[in-house]
This record gives C-alpha cells, sequence and structure tokens, in this order.
C-alpha cells in the first residue's frame, strides 16, 4: 500500500492506505479524528461532510489516491476553540437535538458562507437541502446559518 501525505487541519500527515480507501476512514481510522461521521455511505446524507481546499465534500465516497495537494479541513480543524461563527451560532440557536449530522451541517454551512457571505433564505436552503437530519432540526439550521451570516 502506498504512503500519502496529507494536508489535515493544516498538519502533514503521511498515512498509508489503499488508493481506493475513502477520505472518511483515513480520517476516522488512521488519524483517529472522528468528528467527521458516517451516515450512508454513498455521499447522500452529508454526515461525512468536509472540505476539500475551499469546496465542502463528502468523505465517504472521495478514495484517498484522487486527493491530490489539496488541503483538508474537518470539523476539528475549523477552529480551535469553537471561535468559528457556524458554531457560535449553532451554539447560540442551540441547533443539534442527536448531534449525529451536525458537524457535516456546520461544514457546508461554513463553506456555503465563503462563497456567498450574504445569502437569502432560498439560497441557505438551497445550500443546505443535501444534508440530511433525522431529528429535523431544519429551522433551526436555517436559522443559524443567518446568524453565521451575520456574525462573519
Amino acid at each position: 500500500m502506498p504512503n500519502y501525505t496529507l494536508k489535515v487541519n493544516g498538519k502533514s500527515v503521511t498515512v498509508n492506505a489503499d488508493p481506493d480507501t475513502p477520505l472518511l476512514w483515513v480520517l476516522r481510522d488512521e488519524l483517529d479524528m472522528v468528528g467527521t461521521k458516517f451516515g450512508c455511505g454513498i455521499a447522500q446524507c452529508g454526515a461525512c461532510t468536509v472540505h476539500l481546499g475551499e469546496d465542502a465534500i463528502r468523505s465517504c465516497s472521495l478514495p484517498i489516491g484522487n486527493i491530490g495537494n489539496e488541503p483538508i479541513t474537518t470539523i476539528e480543524g475549523l477552529s480551535k476553540d469553537g471561535s468559528h461563527p457556524v458554531q457560535e451560532a449553532w451554539k447560540e440557536i442551540d441547533v443539534p437535538q442527536c448531534g449525529y449530522c451536525q458537524a457535516g451541517q456546520m461544514m457546508t454551512a461554513s463553506a456555503f458562507l465563503k462563497q456567498n457571505p450574504n445569502p437569502s433564505k432560498e439560497e441557505i436552503r438551497e445550500a443546505m437541502h443535501g444534508n440530511i437530519c433525522r431529528c429535523a432540526s431544519y429551522n433551526r439550521i436555517e436559522k443559524a446559518v443567518q446568524l453565521a451570516a451575520q456574525k462573519s
């Protein structure tokens, strides 16, 4: 198996993995970064969302051999102390119920707000619609994204 040097949350790490191993499993099993969750395994629910460069991607379907040199940011790297505007808004609005999807929701929201810092409600709904919340916290998620936009 080949070695891959990845830049994860600002640090270079080397992992030994099969090129077809999804990034999700490298993060969780090799690097012990368990904030990124396994949901569906087919890139449909968003629980595994991380940033690859500036883009929100589904880590369950991205093979480690296809990453290249793009930096990876996980929920653990969004901020060191929970002070990212999205994290603050999530706390202020009290978004999570079970919390399982929330890392993916926050990673999607933070990438979206970088691209669109002043979104409408419709744009927020469109950006977030691919992230499934089994507790149906969608109204609070939308409010938190609006608040995070104001905080940014």
